[in-house]
């Protein structure tokens, strides 16, 4: 896989009927400081760049972006249920049913965590930052698939590329939220979480196979391909993460 590529491509792609994927920050129209496929509306690039760069990015997952559902992001635990494209202010997950609706959540450090039961026709997208694994958003995104019919044992899973322990250095009054076993205290003066262990230990805990959990290798602080508030600062752009069901016809009698 070349990591230069507008999209990465999770391993959810490979289940019938799913579409699932991860921007980089590669292949856009945007300008510095938010070059180049910059998706977020919420800062303050061109709009009519940021609409070309989604055109661009929904392009290579093969949908369009008229059929994306987006979540108005507050580092919570809120999970809506959405059943039509738009914006969905106040909450950090996603969940739906809706075949040809593809759910997005936008992130520049914070982690993209990507869910599905196929068998139960059941997606969610949650944005996950330290604050929102604290609070839980991904279990409550699975409790919220569950009522949708979903199951544990058949749901996968994709944490996408965040900021990586080694970048994540915090305060003692953010580590002591986490539990120490993802706290590295070894790696310099202050504590470090791991945000991708703290998530994959989540979906664990609720029931979610290990096997069936990928966890993206890389770090958003230290690699050229994304974009991170960390290592940027502000303005910085945004990635986006991805996953819906294809609407696939029912075949002639």
């Amino acid at each position: 896989m070349s990591y230069r590529a507008p999209v990465l491509h999770p391993d959810l792609n490979q289940h019938a009927g799913l579409v699932a994927g991860f921007s980089t920050r590669h292949g856009g129209v945007s300008t510095p400081p938010y070059a180049s496929l910059n998706v977020g509306t919420q800062v303050d690039d061109a709009p009519d760049r940021v609409a070309e760069n989604r055109r661009r990015m929904c392009e290579a997952l093969g949908i369009s972006p008229d059929r994306l559902a987006t979540a108005g992001q507050v580092h919570g635990n809120t999970v809506a249920v959405v059943d039509t494209p738009g914006h969905t202010p106040n909450c950090d997950a996603l969940v739906t049913t809706t075949p040809d609706l593809y759910l997005a959540v936008v992130t520049a450090d914070c982690a993209a965590v990507l869910l599905a039961d196929a068998a139960a026709g059941v997606v969610a997208a949650c944005h996950s930052g330290w604050r929102g694994t604290v609070a839980e958003v991904v279990p409550r995104a699975l409790q919220v698939m569950q009522q949708h019919g979903a199951e544990p044992a058949h749901i996968h899973a994709y944490i996408s590329p965040c900021i990586g322990v080694e970048a994540f250095e915090v305060g003692p009054e953010v580590a002591a939220q986490f539990d120490d076993v993802v706290v590295d205290t070894r790696l310099g003066d202050r504590p470090h979480v791991d945000l991708k262990q703290a998530l994959y230990r989540q979906l664990q805990q609720q029931g979610v196979p290990a096997d069936q959990v990928e966890i993206a290798p890389q770090c958003t602080a230290t690699s050229r391909d994304f974009y991170s508030y960390r290592a940027n600062g502000s303005p910085t752009g945004r990635m986006m993460g991805v996953v819906g069901l294809r609407d696939v016809p029912s075949a002639s009698p």
